[in-house]
């Protein structure tokens, strides 16, 4: 008939003694690691140790309350030991389990990441900073002005604002003074004069390649001509106020 109830064991699990002989001052070093003083037995001449009381573990360390010399006659029974490693199963390890900084993305991560909380969006290899300009206008001194701008890797983006005098009849709407130097003519941008968009005067960004300068022009009759503050169409009368977003490439 087949058996019944729980078969015959057919192995069996030691114990495991590991001698120190010789050791002297008030640490051991274990061959195996435990978990804490119980997993071990620890004999000293013979006479067994009071966990936690006589002594303490750390791993493989063992730190004695007492000290021992080269002569006294040392060994361990191991009643437990660290013979595994646990894996956490798939998706067990939350956030807070990580510590922060933990995570070098260079090495671990790879592919196109989304832009990180905080981040710039910027690649390695490139900047990203933001800060404020004085503009320079054709060496005409303005009623009020003030720029800033944005700098991720080689693109610029600037912000000025343009207050005019009065009486101002200047020709020429030429920016000086950029923050970064334009490389080459790439470029664009628009402006609002008044908060009025300027777009029906076909207003362009005009870029002078390797320089600082900035010109804006329409066109008139087929022609290329320079935007006055007033004076001429398109007219930019007294006390008026010019916003320009401007785009372009530095080295």
């Amino acid at each position: 008939m087949a058996y019944i109830g729980n078969k015959a064991d057919s192995g069996f699990t030691s114990l495991i003694k590991q001698d120190l002989t010789g050791a002297s001052g008030t640490s051991l070093t274990l061959t195996h690691a435990v978990a804490n003083a119980n997993d071990i037995a620890l004999y000293i001449n013979n006479v067994r140790q009071e966990p936690v009381s006589a002594y303490s573990t750390s791993g493989t360390a063992v730190s004695l309350t007492g000290s021992v010399v080269s002569t006294d006659d040392i060994y361990v029974i191991y009643l437990a030991r660290a013979v595994q490693t646990t894996v956490p199963p798939d998706g067990s390890v939350s956030t807070a389990k990580i510590a922060d900084d933990a995570v070098n993305l260079t090495s671990k991560v790879t592919g196109v990441l989304p832009v990180a909380n905080g981040g710039t969006g910027v690649s390695s290899g490139f900047s990203y900073s933001e800060g404020t300009f004085t503009p320079t206008w054709n060496g005409y001194t303005p009623y009020g002005t003030s720029g800033k701008y944005v700098k991720i890797g080689t693109q610029i983006t600037v912000y000025v604002t343009l207050v005019t005098g009065a009486s101002s009849n200047s020709s020429l709407i030429q920016l000086n003074n950029l923050p970064f130097q334009i490389s080459g003519n790439q470029g664009g941008g628009f402006v609002y004069h008044n908060s009025v968009p300027l777009y029906g005067y076909n207003i362009y960004t005009l870029f002078t390649a390797n320089s600082t300068i900035c010109q804006l022009k329409t066109v008139s009759g087929g022609a290329e001509v320079g935007v006055k503050y007033m004076g001429s169409d398109p007219s930019m009368r007294g006390y008026s106020t010019m916003h320009w977003t401007i785009v372009y490439q530095t080295t």
